[in-house]
């Protein structure tokens, strides 16, 4: 029995520093039969030209329409039977590929496979990109398993179970991922696993991190509102938990100048919450990294944790507010 096609889809904006690495990895695959198609969403930064001197598929799009579009023109023009989408911002381990077709052969009931990257980052990294790479593989490798959220920088999809839950919202620049997913395991099991590898290089300076952190947890506001329920996976009660009193913890010390003796004990507390109930990613990283560097882990993810509350509020007064915000995620929607 001959291998089936499998068509890796790189979806590229601005990824010059990555995407020499990302093609080798790919062209490198143990599975004997792929094609390889690069989508450039307009990028400005010259790595259409590397990209093209790999043997791929090279589609250059003229006006930027965001992950979701560059998906879907790459799944547009895929011939395999599988798609497997990695993001240039990542490699993938020599044996990704193969391991998605094999757990597609052990469990067919499955439309999805969807990876862990490795704890270590694809570059070494500052102090906030150690503690993105670290915090990014934990969460992943703990929550292993049937999830509803997908993680479509590194994972494959059955091409006949992609196209049954519909393309990808293009309106939707920051989470098109979570709504795809949803429709997908609507009508699919997906599966989260540690057998297929990679390496990320991703955001390494606070403020762009915390940015992210704000405006993906307010998109995803009308998201849980539709649904109903937070993602299966790696949104946990412990984590929401984790989020609301990190946030506490923050929003408690400016009131230390005129309260200190309510203030400080507060925040205090609500700091140490915040750990416990995550422990055992700072357990985890505390094993990783020693206890310096744990600390800092724990200054970096108590601003994340923030950042993210701050999200959560802002999302929940836009959705007061603004009925298209709150249809952002019906068919037909256009992001507000």
């Amino acid at each position: 029995m001959s291998a089936p096609l499998v068509s890796v889809v790189v979806p590229m904006y601005n990824d010059r520093r990555t995407v020499d690495l990302c093609l080798r990895s790919v062209l490198a695959q143990t599975h004997p039969n792929i094609e390889v198609i690069v989508v450039d969403d307009a990028s400005t930064d010259g790595c259409a030209d590397v990209a093209a001197a790999h043997p791929v598929q090279l589609v250059r799009v003229t006006e930027n329409g965001g992950p979701g579009a560059s998906r879907n023109e790459g799944v547009r023009r895929a011939r395999g039977e599988i798609v497997f989408f990695l993001d240039a911002d990542l490699t993938m381990h020599p044996e990704a590929v193969a391991e998605a077709v094999a757990l597609f052969g052990e469990h067919p009931e499955y439309g999805a496979v969807f990876g862990v990257p490795d704890k270590e980052p694809l570059f070494p990294e500052p102090l906030v990109g150690q503690y993105r790479i670290l915090q990014y593989h934990y969460w992943r490798k703990s929550a292993e398993g049937d999830v509803s959220g997908g993680f479509y920088a590194l994972g494959a999809v059955r091409r006949a179970a992609f196209l049954e839950a519909g393309w990808f919202n293009t309106a939707l620049r920051q989470t098109e991922e979570i709504d795809h997913a949803e429709r997908l395991a609507a009508r699919w099991p997906m599966l989260l696993t540690s057998r297929i590898r990679g390496r990320l290089s991703d955001e390494s300076r606070m403020r762009p991190l915390l940015r992210k952190a704000f405006v993906r947890s307010r998109l995803r506001v009308p998201f849980y509102f539709d649904r109903g329920r937070a993602m299966q996976g790696m949104e946990t009660g412990g984590r929401a938990a984790a989020s609301a009193l990190g946030g506490l913890a923050v929003a408690a010390l400016p009131f230390a100048a005129v309260l200190p003796a309510a203030a400080l004990p507060v925040s205090a507390l609500a700091l140490v919450g915040s750990v416990l109930a995550d422990f055992g990613q700072y357990r985890f990283v505390r094993r990783e990294r020693g206890l310096a560097f744990t600390v800092f882990f724990t200054g970096a993810h108590l601003l994340v944790n923030t950042a993210v509350v701050a999200g959560l509020a802002t999302g929940l007064a836009q959705y007061a507010a603004s009925g298209r915000f709150r249809r952002m995620y019906q068919p037909g929607e256009a992001l507000a």
